[in-house]
């Protein structure tokens, strides 16, 4: 067994810890809690990025006069960089300390927001993005990693938890946000809103955060390693994000995926090589780890692609407007608020494994039960079930998060931070391609015979899958001049075909959550939350 240590390379006022727990904080300066609200700002600039920027689309698109796949590159841009990156900023934090990587991710997102306030063309506005991603890849895994050296063991659960809650509250809240600011400033003022957000973060940061690094943390850098990973990361979501386009069946897809195969296994075989590798592959022999990571990818593609349907349920099935669309799902983001430091309570008492599995059921009833939605569900139905839905996802961030985090060995929380978010990323991307697909399936399938026993007159192959591809989101396709008949059961065709899909995609992403249970038994708490250990006790 390796003796853990932690320098404090912020002065003279902190003392070093031992190998059992974090620096004892002298005033506000490495106080646990301050140091909470400090990366919290810093992580809600980067979870609100997430889905803020999706309201503000279309604004962009008409006042840049850009295409729909312009459009779609803001988003794909964005998370592209974001997942590609994180691991590489985790282990960036390993090396030159969490601190140091916040402040720089902190600057860097508001400067690339701020530029993308500024810029007049769709090409800056990708391009600055990329940026963002980059920055916000170096501040999540940092967050994590200040979290796990200021916390001693026994409190580390409920500062996940409020972690939790800040970045649910974000993201649900994204769209809510995003909607007023562009119904009444303008889509400029979505990104400007980071600035002044990203200077707090900064501003807390110099003053309150408290570089701890590891003893025997790595001095050197897996060069070959960051370009096999993140070549591998590239290819393969880069094949998710553009699967629902070229198609499951169509060579490129499969291409992109083979090559991010083989470049996973070539990283594999170097790590096992490399002096100081960049993920130490004895991490994934702790089985509680490698369930965290695996329980995070099951969780958001059950979670992400679920709900990926249900925007459009609101807006194009019930009309409603993007705002609104968002207040409708305040019953998921209020009990994710209140259950996140529930769970992390209730971790801290019990342990992981239940609080893991009760939340993942929890979520399988609720996607289950977000299959049952008709065109006229009323909200109270709705509600209960985007309720239910937060209060499964609250232990599961939590408890995934502590489970990775804490069982890594303090100087990798860094790279487990990353393997965290990461696995959040790929499980997204993963959940929206094949969900979609399974979505897209349907609606091809349902959608020519919902028609023709309508009575409306038989489409030719052409304009068929032109309406098709109008149903998957939810929108009818009426053409201009129909008469408000023909135009109503135009609408109820696309709406039942589309909730058809929904209910199929909502109904497999519960057989998802359903698996998510049996991988959460396998979890357990951080072994090295409470004594530091190098890789080869794991």
């Amino acid at each position: 067994m390796t003796s853990q240590t932690t320098i404090d390379k912020t002065g003279p006022e902190g003392d070093a810890p031992g190998p059992s727990g974090p620096a004892r904080s002298a005033g506000l300066r490495g106080h646990p809690w301050v140091t909470l609200v400090t990366v919290a700002v810093g992580v809600m600039m980067v979870a609100l990025d997430g889905t803020i920027v999706a309201i503000a689309n279309p604004a962009i698109q008409d006042d840049l006069d850009a295409s729909l796949a312009d459009v779609q590159w803001i988003t794909n841009s964005y998370f592209l960089a974001l997942a590609v990156a994180l691991i590489t900023a985790g282990k960036l934090g390993d090396r030159f300390g969490h601190r140091q990587t916040f402040l720089i991710g902190a600057a860097g997102f508001a400067v690339a927001s701020g530029a993308i306030g500024l810029s007049s063309s769709i090409v800056m506005v990708v391009v600055f993005r990329v940026f963002q991603g980059l920055f916000g890849a170096l501040l999540m895994p940092a967050a994590l990693g200040l979290l796990r050296a200021t916390f001693p063991a026994e409190k580390l659960n409920m500062a996940i938890g409020i972690w939790g809650m800040v970045i649910g509250a974000s993201t649900a809240g994204g769209p809510i946000l995003g909607g007023v600011l562009v119904e009444h400033v303008n889509w400029q003022s979505v990104f400007f809103i980071n600035v002044p957000v990203g200077i707090v973060a900064l501003v807390l940061g110099v003053l309150i955060l408290r570089d701890h690094r590891a003893e025997n943390a790595p001095r050197s850098f897996d060069v070959l390693g960051i370009l096999l990973l993140s070549a591998s990361m590239f290819c393969l979501v880069w094949a998710l994000i553009k699967a629902p386009g070229w198609g499951w069946g169509d060579g490129t897809t499969w291409l992109f995926i083979v090559v991010s195969v083989i470049g996973f296994v070539l990283f594999a075989l170097w790590e096992n090589k490399v002096r100081e590798p960049l993920i130490p592959l004895a991490l994934f022999r702790s089985v509680p780890l490698s369930a965290g990571v695996v329980l995070m990818v099951l969780m958001a593609i059950a979670f992400m692609g679920g709900l990926f349907f249900v925007t459009f349920y609101l807006q194009n099935v019930h009309g409603l407007s993007p705002v609104d669309a968002g207040l409708h799902l305040l019953p998921l983001t209020g009990m994710m608020i209140v259950g996140s430091p529930l769970a992390g309570a209730a971790i801290t008492k019990v342990g992981p494994r239940l609080p893991l599995a009760a939340g993942m059921v929890f979520t399988a009833l609720a996607m289950y039960g977000i299959s049952t939605l008709e065109t006229d569900t009323g909200s109270a139905m709705m509600s209960l079930w985007f309720a239910l839905l937060g209060l499964g996802l609250a232990p599961v961030m939590v408890g995934a998060t502590e489970v990775i985090v804490g069982n890594a060995p303090i100087e990798l929380s860094g790279v487990a931070g990353g393997l965290q978010q990461a696995a959040m990323q790929i499980g997204g991307s993963l959940g929206t391609a094949v969900l979609g697909a399974v979505m897209a399936s349907k609606v091809d399938r349902d959608l020519g015979g919902n028609w023709t026993a309508a009575g409306l007159a038989e489409l030719p192959p052409d304009q068929l899958h032109q309406a098709s591809e109008a149903v998957r989101v939810g929108v009818p396709p009426v053409p201009e001049g129909t008469p408000p008949e023909i135009a109503a059961k135009i609408a109820g065709v696309a709406h039942e075909t589309f909730i058809s899909g929904m209910s199929l995609a909502s109904l497999v992403a519960s057989g998802v959550a359903v698996v998510a249970v049996l991988v959460a038994l396998l979890a357990k708490r951080g072994v090295n939350a409470e004594a530091g250990s190098g890789v080869g006790h794991i």
